[in-house]
């Protein structure tokens, strides 16, 4: 399921970015005096009581100004609000309310959204100045007294936000949609795929790299079951996303990877392997999504019958990273081999899934060490006593041994293609944790 996203907003220098880098535990988003140093949205991972959620800091707003990069910083902000499920609007106690935070305030109370009131910089505990009453004029309800500098009041804050949080809580029947992230660089046809299996216009298709912005839902229904597919916008390299919205969409492409359960990543077949589409592939596995690799306009190739061999070769050897993924051959133009993505799909996310039991892991380990021996350093031999399975989605196996550091990535990858070899796992990474009997990591 997707994380609700949290937007903090306010005008320039009420301190954001700290409150921002405060809240997530880390110092992710650059903190200075001088206001408009944060210019483009900055995400990070927050938890607070068990949930989870994505928040944004963003540049300060000035409700009327005319320099090209604060109208930008207004736009992005704006973006950021359209998208979250909760807004903080961040004021400052020393310089109380100026002209900018009412228009912000009524900015925000138009987009119907929650709006959570902070006021910053209320530094020393104990009872309240005066002046902190006068943000109740902005009519967003209480004001929470917060300290971004020294962690005062983030509790308080905090606890406002989850309050207005929706319940990701999924039903049954939401648990049998299988969702389905179309991800790939600009114009490789993911928006001509999901118009062609949904039977229906459901995005714009161009030949304009970049015209889809958003990530867009289409739910689909046949013989093979229910699935959702987002199409994304393309993910382009870093130094050609030039354009404010695009940057946003890469964040949204992100996201729409984070809440699917299978990536399909698409290649153009004429283009060939690009150095992005490798970087693509990876934003999937390293979040541990099960994945396929569909090779586009297919039907656009001169073909002999060594053409889908030579092709796969070049791609396996390409993806070496990510072995375990299946390739197929499509065209989103004619439809060829459509229904066989489907089978493709349902099945790399029962792998995905797979559970697998301690004692058949350790059968595989028994034979495995056997016929390999672990490796040693220095005279003293990798022990692993045993392996169990931790979690699904992805697979991933928690190995108790002697010493961690004896545990190369070499016998990891050895132990991994053993298990692959009884169990399958196709179209799924898999994940090693290594723990010594101490509990060391």
């Amino acid at each position: 399921m997707a994380k609700p996203v949290v937007a903090i907003v306010g005008r320039p220098n009420t301190g954001k970015s700290t409150l921002f880098n405060k809240l997530i535990g880390q110092r992710l988003s650059i903190v200075d005096d001088k206001p408009g140093v944060t210019r483009d949205r900055i995400f990070g991972d927050c938890e607070w009581l068990s949930k989870h959620f994505l928040l944004i800091d963003t540049g300060g707003i000035e409700p009327h100004s005319n320099d090209i990069i604060l109208k930008q910083m207004r736009r992005q902000a704006q973006l950021a609000i359209d998208s979250a499920s909760v807004i903080i609007l961040v004021t400052d106690l020393k310089s109380g309310v100026v002209a900018s935070d009412a228009e912000v305030a009524t900015m925000l109370q138009k987009s119907g959204k929650p709006i959570v009131l902070c006021v910053n910089k209320c530094d020393t505990i104990g009872e309240l100045p005066a002046d902190f009453y006068e943000f109740y004029n902005l009519g967003l309800g209480d004001p929470i007294a917060t300290s971004a500098v020294h962690g005062h009041g983030t509790g308080d804050l905090l606890d406002a936000v989850i309050e207005h949080l929706p319940d990701c809580s999924e039903t049954d029947d939401e648990d049998e949609v299988i969702k389905v992230a179309v991800i790939g660089k600009p114009n490789v046809g993911k928006s001509s795929l999901v118009n062609a299996i949904s039977g229906e216009e459901r995005t714009i298709v161009s030949n304009i790299a970049g015209t889809t912005r958003d990530a867009t839902d289409t739910r689909i229904e046949n013989e093979f079951g229910e699935f959702l597919f987002i199409d994304t916008a393309g993910l382009r390299r870093k130094s050609r996303v030039d354009d404010q919205i695009e940057k946003y969409s890469i964040i949204r492409a992100k996201m729409a990877v984070e809440r699917s359960s299978v990536c399909v990543i698409m290649i153009d077949a004429t283009e060939g392997f690009t150095e992005q589409d490798s970087k693509v592939a990876g934003i999937a596995h390293e979040m541990g999504k099960a994945c396929i690799i569909a090779v586009n306009k297919w039907d656009a190739i001169e073909k002999d019958g060594k053409t889908m061999d030579a092709y796969r070769k070049k791609l396996m050897n390409d993806f070496s990273f990510m072995s375990y993924a299946p390739i197929i051959f499509i065209s989103a133009k004619t439809g060829q081999r459509l229904d066989r993505l489907f089978e493709l799909i349902k099945f790399v996310d029962e792998q995905n899934a797979m559970r697998i039991s301690t004692g058949k892991l350790n059968d595989v380990l028994a034979a495995a060490t056997s016929r390999v021996q672990p490796p040693t350093d220095k005279g003293k031999r990798l022990k692993i006593y045993y392996m169990t399975q931790a979690s699904t989605r992805p697979p991933t196996f928690v190995c108790f041994v002697n010493d961690a550091e004896l545990f190369h990535y070499s016998y990891q990858r050895y132990l991994e293609n053993q298990i692959r070899e009884i169990f399958g796992l196709e179209g799924t990474p898999v994940r090693f944790v290594i723990r010594e009997r101490d509990g060391k990591k």
